[in-house]
């Protein structure tokens, strides 16, 4: 079973959300400021963590850069509508995705199912000999170890990023638009994607080129989204 720690200061949305998951399988901790999130996460083993930005004593964004320090357990940001600039700033932070208040429920448990997916997938390390290797250039991902180099340096990335690193290259060449990307990595419909997508892209580019600026392997076809250069 799935530990997902919850975190708001509403007490009524901690406990609307525990009704919603428990339902689907998952284990529910709860935390209602950060620095209780943050007890919580380190006397608890947590696959999945639900983070309110605007609460007392500590918020969601101080929460997570915390969390980011030492953990790359998936974070879903929850946000008001008005807190448009936050939610980018979560992003930037290192959460995977963001709902927005009020949510409608099977979103949120579509976001939630898909996280988990995700980094189940990146956790999971296999023996077989076959997994497939995939490079561009100097960019090379073992799938089996799920290690990523460039130049023979390991490159560290979350459990998102790698997963939209490797459906780019094992596409390689083909331009896939944000929906797109949206649809194979979280494998469910694209619900306000372009700054979730756009973030992560920034990321994975500030840490595999050596110019971000002028990427040689993360290209933006503008107007119509992202590929993997062949080389």
């Amino acid at each position: 079973m799935y530990n997902i720690l919850v975190c708001d200061d509403d007490k009524e949305i901690v406990q609307a959300i525990e009704i919603y998951l428990n339902e689907k399988g998952y284990n529910i901790l709860k935390a209602y400021d950060g620095a209780q999130c943050l007890k919580i996460l380190r006397e608890n083993t947590v696959h999945l963590i639900i983070l309110d930005i605007m609460m007392p004593h500590m918020d969601g964004l101080e929460a997570l850069g915390r969390i980011r320090e030492e953990k790359e357990i998936p974070v879903i940001m929850l946000s008001a509508k008005s807190e448009d600039e936050d939610k980018i700033s979560g992003l930037d932070l290192g959460a995977d995705d963001y709902v927005t208040k009020p949510f409608n429920p099977m979103e949120l448990i579509a976001r939630v199912n898909s996280c988990i997916r995700r980094y189940t997938k990146f956790g999971m390390l296999t023996e077989e000999e076959n997994q497939p290797i995939y490079q561009t250039g100097e960019l090379r991902m073992d799938d089996n170890l799920k290690k990523v180099t460039v130049d023979g340096t390991e490159i560290k990335l979350t459990p998102t990023e790698y997963n939209i690193l490797l459906f780019l290259i094992q596409n390689k060449g083909k331009v896939y638009s944000i929906e797109q990307i949206y649809q194979n990595v979280w494998e469910e419909e694209a619900f306000g994607a372009e700054n979730i997508i756009a973030v992560h892209i920034r990321h994975i580019r500030e840490k595999i080129e050596i110019n971000p600026k002028e990427p040689k392997y993360l290209k933006v076809i503008w107007g119509i989204g992202y590929k993997i250069e062949k080389i």
